[in-house]
């Protein structure tokens, strides 16, 4: 577009002031980076489609079963990643049906039912990391160039408290193996998570929201 219309938009500086050029530059330039993002996603639109060996999935109707459809989704995931059919993949795990033992009360008996829902997510969760790492890809695997974040927004859904939140960091060439622990009566930051994170993508950033700087004790391999 801006090609078609470069002669008569050189006509027109001619008769603009300094401020009204830079800001005609400013407009031809952000037209311009539209122009090469459509024309990127055109190209990928047109690439040949990755072939994979693995089964199309069947989904699970029963809401019952959310640790199931969780792990089908966790192999979509994969084979998505392995396939470089996606980079950036958000997953939002619907547990509405044992929201009510969540307000567990500190009652044992449904503390131990909670406990056993929430055993099957990790150990869905463990399976996933363990597919990730047995795939490889440029000599690496997946799981060393995958970053995963797993967690939620509630310290405490038997209170509603969304203090001291509880997550899990994996791979993404980040030094593992730690629990890092912070002052639970003045939080530190979780977005400073995301900073670190951002930076590990090869953006350079410094704050992300409230997050200024990276995060405390997260290094890198």
């Amino acid at each position: 577009m801006l090609d078609f219309v470069a002669e008569q938009s050189r006509q027109l500086n001619k008769q603009l002031s300094v401020a009204d050029r830079q800001r005609l530059d400013q407009y031809f330039t952000s037209v311009r980076e539209l122009e090469k993002r459509l024309k990127s996603l055109e190209e990928w639109e047109h690439k040949e489609k990755p072939k994979v060996a693995a089964q199309s999935p069947k989904d699970i109707d029963d809401q019952k079963e959310f640790v199931r459809k969780t792990g089908l989704m966790f192999e979509v995931i994969k084979v998505a990643l392995e396939t470089d059919s996606s980079r950036i993949i958000t997953l939002f795990i619907d547990t509405t049906v044992i929201h009510n033992i969540t307000h567990h009360g500190n009652r044992p008996e449904v503390l131990a039912e909670l406990r056993s829902k929430e055993e099957g997510q990790f150990e869905v969760l463990g399976q996933f990391l363990d597919s990730l790492q047995n795939t490889k890809e440029g000599g690496d695997s997946l799981l060393d160039r995958t970053m995963v974040l797993y967690g939620n927004c509630m310290g405490s859904a038997n209170s509603h408290s969304n203090y001291n939140l509880p997550v899990l960091l994996a791979g993404g060439g980040f030094k593992h193996g730690s629990h890092l622990a912070f002052d639970k009566q003045n939080n530190y930051p979780l977005t400073n998570l995301f900073v670190s994170m951002l930076q590990r993508l090869g953006i350079e950033t410094n704050e992300f929201s409230s997050g200024r700087g990276s995060f405390r004790g997260l290094e890198m391999i």
